[in-house]
């Protein structure tokens, strides 16, 4: 998945994604490839086709997933959570006013796995599942609403439903003294005992909007077109199916109305970057070439021969190791995907530049790079996989500490669908517009924030 500076070990790139496609879809009987969500690979069902009645006065003419929250749509942190948590596919449920989300995932998640499913006709919430079902690769599947945040550790959540080989795994949230939401109540073994109406609770668990659904077995129950997935399907089909919940105490948002959407601009919003705030918990991620080294204006470095240090970047590199806690370069390398140069090629480059960092008294952690040319491929910036794996290789790393340094509005935007800060470098594009949306901050060069810190 990626070399590592402090270990003596061959290099292995970041790989292409497996996808599943289905050629054919039997109306009677409908068999899906089985697929773990654990690792990379999982499928999801984003349900965006919601009217956002409630919040008409507060954003009208919009899809509540498309209702402004800190200066993007609300989407776009439904999106890169799920990426977090590896999914690597969407399908997006889409029907009020469907062109304008469409329109906004072609313009900005363009490097994005996703394909559409689109509502003819309002068919409430379990029509709209089991026609994105169509179009699922995958025997089981996560299924999100688009105007609520629910951080679910999906990997537990997918380990709880396949041990039970449930049917369906509801995502419970813990809730405090309530009456907006029903209450489900759960047996020892988390099968669904009873789902409770809406009313006033001092204390109970919610639905949280959040499922893995056995895609397969939904397919082939006798259901109409149009019903609604909450009071057609899982309150009338609990106690004859395997349907079970999961109690999730992570952090839970649902914009739906006015006070609660209010709420999320401040909890999701990002703090200024403040440069004397970095310590020794702080990550920083470099991108390589036209940051560290002179970049081959449309060409690729092929060997150690032709890799040319900035002046001052290997001294700057002193300066982050004093300064961060992780040190980690990020970088595409398609040229060994285009077979331009051979693995053991990159390993070389690496290898000398990372010595010679260590000899002027820097370090590099670890090295992340992905060869792939597929621009939808998870760990191809500007999609967020390498900072993800990063994560899951240093737990410790917090993302609302971390940086990304870059010369592209790829890296810019790579750090921003990973929720991180960011800083460009005007390097190889010194007539960057600014202020601009994804950078947090610019410098001449990657010596020059070195020198700001």
């Amino acid at each position: 998945m990626s070399i590592s500076g402090r270990e003596n070990v061959h290099p292995k790139p970041l790989k292409g994604l497996t996808r599943f496609f289905m050629s054919e879809i039997t109306p009677k009987q409908v068999q899906l490839p089985s697929s773990s969500f654990r690792g990379r690979g999982g499928q999801a069902i984003v349900l965006a086709g919601g009217l956002g009645t409630r919040l008409k006065e507060t954003v009208p003419d919009l899809p509540k997933c498309m209702a402004p929250v800190a200066g993007r749509p609300f989407l776009f942190y439904v999106i890169n959570y799920l990426r977090s948590q590896g999914i690597s596919t969407f399908i997006f449920s889409l029907g009020h006013k469907h062109e304008m989300i469409s329109a906004y995932l072609a313009d900005q998640f363009a490097t994005l796995d996703y394909q559409c499913s689109i509502e003819e006709e309002p068919l409430d919430t379990g029509g709209a599942i089991r026609l994105a079902c169509t179009k699922a690769t995958e025997k089981n599947i996560v299924i999100v609403n688009g105007d609520t945040l629910f951080k679910v550790n999906i990997d537990e959540l997918e380990f709880f439903h396949s041990g039970h080989s449930a049917d369906c795994s509801l995502a419970l949230k813990p809730m405090h003294s309530f009456d907006r939401y029903g209450v489900v109540e759960i047996n020892e073994d988390g099968s669904v005992k009873n789902f409770k109406e809406k009313q006033f609770y001092e204390k109970g668990y919610i639905n949280g909007g959040t499922y893995i659904l056995n895609a397969e077995q939904f397919l082939n129950e006798k259901l109409p077109a149009k019903f609604s997935f909450e009071k057609d399907y899982l309150e009338k089909f609990y106690y004859k199916r395997k349907i079970y919940g999961l109690v999730q105490t992570s952090y839970f948002i649902d914009i739906g109305i006015p006070e609660d959407y209010n709420r999320a601009q401040q909890e999701l919003k990002q703090a200024p970057l403040d440069l004397n705030s970095i310590n020794k918990n702080w990550t920083i991620f470099i991108d390589r070439d036209g940051v560290i080294n002179h970049e081959k204006k449309d060409e690729y470095i092929l060997n150690w021969r032709e890799f040319q240090f900035y002046d001052g970047v290997k001294e700057a590199f002193q300066k982050f190791s004093n300064k961060f806690g992780k040190v980690i370069v990020i970088s595409n390398q398609r040229g060994v995907g285009k077979e331009l140069m051979t693995e053991a090629d990159l390993s070389s480059i690496h290898h000398h530049m990372q010595k010679q960092i260590e000899t002027a008294g820097g370090r590099i952690d670890k090295i992340y790079y992905c060869t792939s040319a597929d621009m939808k491929d998870l760990n191809r910036k500007p999609n967020p996989g390498m900072a993800f794996q990063a994560k899951k290789d240093f737990p410790s790393i917090d993302f609302s500490k971390t940086i990304m340094v870059g010369n592209k509005s790829s890296d810019m935007l790579f750090g921003r669908n990973a929720g991180i800060y960011t800083v460009f470098v005007k390097t190889t594009n010194p007539d960057q517009l600014l202020p601009y949306p994804d950078i947090d901050l610019a410098f001449n060069s990657l010596p020059d924030f070195a020198k700001a810190l």
